[in-house]
């Protein structure tokens, strides 16, 4: 992220196993996808088929 900071619980949190876990908005502020399967991915990673799956849109209402 061009060498700038990044803050607890807006860019991470850490989980129950004191894992550092990266948030959706750390993600698109950092601009690509690692391909390392995170939890929160925005670019639809699926790191067991090693492809990128549509992310899920909100149904529609009519």
């Amino acid at each position: 992220m061009n060498g700038k900071s990044i803050k607890e619980h807006e860019d991470f949190y850490y989980n129950e196993q004191g894992y550092k876990v990266f948030t959706e908005q750390y993600h698109l502020k950092r601009g690509y996808c690692c391909k390392s399967g995170c939890r929160h991915c925005p670019y639809g990673y699926d790191k067991k088929t090693d492809s990128f799956v549509k992310p899920k849109s909100p149904a529609a209402k009519f």
